[in-house]
């Protein structure tokens, strides 16, 4: 019950469009100081490569910031074809609420996602990324989109 109620509160924290998302048309250059967040939640970010491969970088999302959704959904299905390479269809976060997913992008490499730690699907060409579960018989996640041209708030490790 706990990860449940953990999972919603994030997606509350997630989904809330503040008026400060509405004063700015391009997030995209904006860089967040430790002044405007309280803390991080770690994140995987799914990209595109140039030539339109899939990687992968990790990092952090900050907490406590209006991001621009309007919507969410779940789900605890899963079809074979969604096992299968695919990119993204959309620019959204994935929040997992219960199981152990590994993330396979086009080189070959490999990534963990598990509960507290969000996916940023932003893969949005080529071949994608496949998954699996590990040790999970049930992928329980969110999916919340991202408004067009709005930022993901993701800052890479490093930075």
């Amino acid at each position: 019950m706990k990860k449940i109620i953990k999972g919603f509160s994030l997606v509350l924290a997630l989904s809330t469009v503040g008026f400060m998302n509405g004063q700015h048309k391009n997030h995209k250059n904006m860089s967040v100081t430790p002044e405007e967040s309280t803390g991080f939640i770690p994140a995987v970010r799914l990209i595109n490569n140039p030539d339109g491969s899939c990687t992968f970088e990790k990092g952090k999302i900050p907490t406590l910031k209006h991001m621009n959704t309007t919507t969410f959904w779940m789900s605890n299905k899963t079809e074979e074809w969604e096992k299968n390479a695919h990119p993204a269809p959309r620019r959204q976060y994935v929040i997992t609420i219960k199981g152990n997913i590994r993330f396979k992008v086009t080189d070959g490499s490999t990534f963990m996602i598990k509960p507290g730690v969000v996916l940023l699907a932003e893969d949005l060409k080529g071949t994608g990324h496949s998954w699996d579960m590990v040790k999970s018989k049930e992928w329980e996640r969110l999916y919340i989109p991202i408004a067009e041209n709005a930022d993901d708030f993701f800052v890479r490790d490093g930075q």
